[in-house]
């Protein structure tokens, strides 16, 4: 009863993410013909700017070519030494004691290292809609795509800023040119629940000191 609650829960869509539709044209034509051919009404695209997405409603297609990799190394050592030794007098009430038990001497030595490396890589394609254009000429998209397959779901959700002269011809972008973009990419079922510890294992590893 758990597990199906799980995968039911992963594939449903959020509601930040619904699709944003533009206003529906009407069907009839104008009751009153005003004798023009050019009519607002049939979807009209300025010749500068073709049928590029542009306006609320539009669908874009983001090309994902996200490949990030960060690498860090520091190393450290201190070496210190010291030594005290004093020679006692041969004749007289000292000449007792023998060099070695005047003699003091020290040493400290420290060395450390550290070394951290993480690669990511993403890629794909994900249609997203406008969901708001501005003056400027930036417009906010944002979408998401649900993928059921035989042993889970997958989804991919995808936000953020674009510029309207980045977009090409053909309605694409790379996301390595949209503005406070953010990508989710997830999924459930068995192969996801095999990836991951047990819960109580999961509580060992929290609490165990080692």
């Amino acid at each position: 009863m758990l597990m199906g609650c799980m995968g039911s829960g992963g594939s449903a869509p959020e509601h930040g993410f619904a699709p944003v539709v533009a206003p529906v044209l009407p069907d009839a034509a104008p009751a009153h013909a005003n004798g023009a051919i050019f009519q607002s009404a049939s979807g009209y695209a300025a010749l500068t700017s073709g049928m590029r997405a542009s306006q609320k409603g539009d669908i874009i297609t983001i090309l994902l070519v996200e490949n990030t990799k960060a690498a860090k190394t520091n190393s450290a050592s201190k070496d210190r030494g010291g030594g005290f030794s004093l020679s006692p007098p041969t004749t007289g009430p000292f000449s007792l004691f023998s060099p070695s038990d005047v003699a003091a001497g020290g040493s400290q030595n420290f060395t450390g290292s550290g070394k951290a490396a993480q690669s990511n890589s993403l890629q794909g394609r994900i249609s997203v809609t406008v969901v708001e254009s501005y003056a400027n000429g930036t417009m906010l998209v944002r979408g998401q795509k649900l993928t059921s397959l035989n042993r889970g779901d997958e989804h991919t959700q995808f936000s953020g800023l674009i510029r309207a002269i980045d977009v090409s011809s053909d309605n694409t972008i790379p996301s390595n040119k949209v503005a406070d973009a953010r990508i989710i990419y997830g999924g459930t079922g068995e192969i996801a629940t095999a990836s991951k510890q047990g819960w109580l294992q999961n509580f060992f590893s929290i609490i165990s000191p080692f």
